[in-house]
């Protein structure tokens, strides 16, 4: 065949041709959805100037919110999202209570609604002392140590609340900001509003321990924002992602690659961003072949770094997420945009103690707090956590009086979240419950202001990340949020 009998059979064999005439035409169909979405992506984007945004400006550089707003000293480039499944109890960890020890037995002096199990028992004290921890003196229990000696790298909100205290609608309002299945989750705004600083990675990346939460992976998905966005879950233990190397190796996977570009030039779809689109997937994929597994590769770390985080601990779960913490400072070093990681089974059902309070909660945290004490310090030899936004979640808290004789219940109406890093005025408690624990009384916030707080952090006036859907301008923090100013440098 001669060159130009070669070229006119390429320019013939265009994808929309070949999928057009082939499979009875539904490869055609596919394309033409992808079309329709990537119509609906230029249309839909609304940058945080107000001005509308092209596919091109998806990823890149940060888009910095209001000018009237008050803006951190530092903005956080990255996020940490440190997910603790079930729901921490906040008496026993950051919010100390004296009188739960007084009347530790009692019947509880204060009406209450009815709980999640309606099983309201007597005033249950915390097992663990609260000590005193660092400069600011902020206390913290025992099931902390570790944590208790970075606290003044802290700034913690004793006043949290959430409107539901059932595990999949609480998870739901915490990753999504609304309690539905289907909404896109945190991790995909910041990648829709923020984009990626790698191209060799996605933007958003949840690292599994074992533990999938409550409404599955639709707290993970990118709902009605562009499927680029959903997170890539890569596990913590073993192989990062399955499958991962080239089947028929290196160099006949860029020869496809390259093939399928060379159709794509020459058929009618070559000026199609949607085609532009799966196109830069499919490079990514093959890129994230090289750079999934230079993530993974710990043996470059020091003895000392390995000794900070636990990795070689005798504790099998404080192993598991002292990997997924040391993982989550090196995607972050690589431009990853928004981390979470997942808790480890440590065989108590999360951190959900309806009974069996002690031992539960004590495994739990024998797991997290050396890793994340680990994480903080790290990220602050490195210079990371100038530009690294760090937060502690549950989706609820627990309640002052015992479900049975050693458990607590759900209680959404006050529990503690924390933030560390870039903006984040460390060493501070805000906000706080009534003297049982049970409601915030002052300074009351919800999942909106968490929401708002953390895009905040990040240069993002929350009312201006939008995006056009069933038509209305739809965001994060839909109607709601306000900003905690008190926890800002």
């Amino acid at each position: 065949m001669c060159p130009e009998e070669h070229a006119a059979l390429l320019r013939r064999l265009s994808r929309r041709a070949l999928l057009g005439g082939s499979a009875m035409g539904f490869g055609a169909l596919a394309f033409h959805m992808l079309s329709g979405d990537a119509r609906a992506l230029r249309r839909g984007r609304t940058a945080l100037d107000g001005t509308r945004a092209t596919a091109g400006v998806l990823r890149g550089t940060p888009l910095i919110g209001s000018p009237k707003a008050r803006g951190p000293k530092r903005v956080a480039k990255n996020v940490i999202a440190l997910y603790m499944d079930g729901g921490v109890s906040h008496l026993d960890s950051f919010d100390p209570k004296p009188r739960l020890d007084k009347e530790h037995g009692q019947p509880i002096g204060i009406d209450v609604p009815k709980t999640q199990f309606a099983d309201v028992g007597s005033v249950l004290r915390s097992p663990w002392e609260f000590r005193p921890g660092g400069q600011s003196g902020i206390p913290v229990s025992d099931l902390f140590p570790h944590l208790r000696e970075q606290v003044d790298r802290l700034a913690i909100v004793r006043s949290m609340t959430s409107e539901f205290s059932e595990h999949t609608f609480a998870n739901y309002l915490l990753h999504t900001g609304l309690p539905f299945q289907g909404r896109p989750s945190m991790g995909a705004w910041w990648s829709y509003g923020l984009g990626s600083e790698s191209q060799d990675l996605p933007s958003y990346v949840v690292l599994n321990g074992g533990l999938t939460p409550p409404g599955g992976l639709d707290n993970f998905g990118s709902g009605f924002l562009p499927a680029e966005h959903q997170a890539s879950v890569l596990r913590a233990q073993g192989e990062l992602l399955a499958n991962l190397a080239p089947a028929r190796g290196e160099a006949r996977q860029r020869r496809q690659l390259d093939l399928v570009r060379q159709l794509d030039r020459l058929g009618p779809l070559a000026k199609d961003p949607a085609v532009d689109a799966a196109i830069a997937n499919q490079e990514r994929a093959f890129r994230m072949q090289v750079a999934v597994p230079d993530v993974a590769d710990l043996s470059g770390e020091s003895a000392a770094v390995r000794e900070l985080y636990g990795l070689d601990s005798d504790y099998e779960h404080e192993r598991t997420y002292a990997r997924q913490c040391l993982l989550a400072r090196r995607l972050v070093e690589r431009g990853v945009r928004f981390v979470q990681l997942t808790c480890p089974d440590t065989g108590h059902d999360r951190w959900d103690q309806h009974s069996n309070l002690r031992a539960g909660h004590a495994d739990n945290a024998r797991a997290v707090d050396r890793p994340i004490a680990a994480l903080l310090q790290d990220l602050a030899a490195t210079g990371l956590l100038d530009e690294t936004l760090v937060v502690f979640l549950t989706e609820f808290g627990r309640t002052p009086m015992a479900q049975g004789t050693d458990g607590r219940d759900h209680n959404p109406f006050g529990f503690t979240v924390w933030f560390a890093g870039a903006g984040v005025a460390g060493g501070r408690a805000i906000g706080a419950t009534d003297d049982y624990g049970y409601y915030a009384v002052e300074d009351v916030r919800d999942i909106h202001d968490l929401h708002a707080t953390m895009l905040h952090l990040c240069g993002v006036d929350h009312h201006r990340l939008t995006y056009r859907f069933d038509s209305r301008d739809v965001r994060l923090t839909d109607v709601h949020g306000d900003v905690i100013e008190g926890i800002l440098a």
